[in-house]
């Protein structure tokens, strides 16, 4: 018995950086093909339900009519009970109607927009995050039969807590006070009035940059901390960067096949619950898309937290539930072992 959760995000790996920039576009097809493998390696583990995100595409209805009949799992296939806005809150929607279902693992397809709104409505249940989206920091490269086979003990309750299950940060947003979003990767303050196209791919117009992670392997704008004060997802603090004429010229990958020089004027690791303020007029971007508008006289600032969702290691949940066993069937064969261990 088992419960999965899978938001596949159909407009994923679409923006504009694929003019601007030279991202790869990863097409809805595609995304069929991974979740007709997490299908059957979630139904091969003894998974018995998983709930969808109902979309546009129909990616995971399409990818379990696409299996043939003698692979067809028998399993139950449900999309999740909502109004679909055909928006990034369709993402956080079935976040929180799979936590309250019982889901015991959520599997996204997308970048790090789509894992931000469903870190938002996922509450205690742990992410299983699969890469298909722009600038890929926070969701993993992993095969999606892999990605199946892990969900799978996590979901059954084969795996518990670290190292397969590793809590993350998060950057809690307040306006005037108020906790108005959040942010698991970075939140960019932009010198712009209006949110205009969401995505960030301009480093001419950034003022400074909060981060919860950023390393020299990363891309987008995380990639400028990661070339400067490299900060780690498991390390207990961030970093902040002021952005504009000083003394350090750095060059960093800050959308795909877009290197670009950024003037750094000052930077810090920051520890948690420490706050950054925000007294300007300004846009601030979270992981990525321009999500919150600052007018004059208003305030805002960013605290960075533990508080993020808890994220699976595939690799780390799949060697922690072989050493349990889970996945011999014939245990009345003793292990053959060599001479020099006898």
């Amino acid at each position: 018995m088992g419960h999965v959760g899978i938001i596949a995000n159909p407009a994923s790996g679409k923006d504009i950086r694929r003019l601007v920039a030279y991202g790869t576009v990863v097409d809805n097809q595609e995304k069929v093909n991974i979740v007709r493998r997490l299908i059957l390696s979630l139904a091969a583990a003894g998974i018995t339900k998983i709930t969808y995100m109902p979309e546009y595409y129909g990616i995971v209805p399409g990818a379990a009519a696409s299996i043939c009949s003698r692979h067809r799992p028998d399993m139950e296939l449900t999309a999740a009970e909502m109004c679909m806005t055909g928006t990034q809150l369709d993402s956080f929607q079935a976040a929180a109607i799979m936590a309250q279902g019982g889901a015991g693992c959520l599997i996204t397809l997308g970048g790090d927009g789509t894992n931000r709104m469903v870190a938002k409505g996922c509450q205690a249940v742990p992410l299983l995050p699969i890469s298909t989206g722009t600038n890929n920091v926070f969701p993993t490269l992993v095969e999606g039969t892999i990605a199946g086979l892990a969900a799978a003990v996590v979901a059954q309750g084969l795996v518990t807590g670290a190292p397969a299950i590793k809590p993350s940060k998060k950057l809690n947003i307040y306006k005037n006070g108020r906790l108005i979003d959040c942010a698991i990767v970075d939140a960019v303050v932009l010198n712009e009035a209006f949110i205009g196209s969401r995505a960030v791919w301009d480093a001419a117009k950034i003022r400074r940059i909060v981060v919860t992670r950023g390393e020299p392997h990363n891309i987008g704008i995380a990639s400028i901390a990661g070339n400067l004060v490299p900060v780690t997802p498991v390390e207990p603090r961030g970093a902040d960067i002021e952005v504009g004429p000083g003394s350090i010229q750095l060059r960093a990958p800050i959308a795909p096949g877009l290197i670009e020089q950024v003037p750094v004027r000052n930077y810090r690791y920051i520890r948690l619950g420490q706050v950054i303020e925000v007294n300007e007029a300004c846009v601030i971007a979270l992981d990525g898309e321009r999500e919150v508008e600052i007018r004059g006289g208003e305030q805002a600032h960013i605290e960075l937290t533990f508080d993020g969702p808890n994220v699976i290691d595939a690799e780390a949940a799949l060697q922690l539930a072989v050493a349990g066993g889970y996945s011999k069937f014939n245990t009345n064969v003793n292990p053959v072992h060599d001479e020099e261990e006898q």
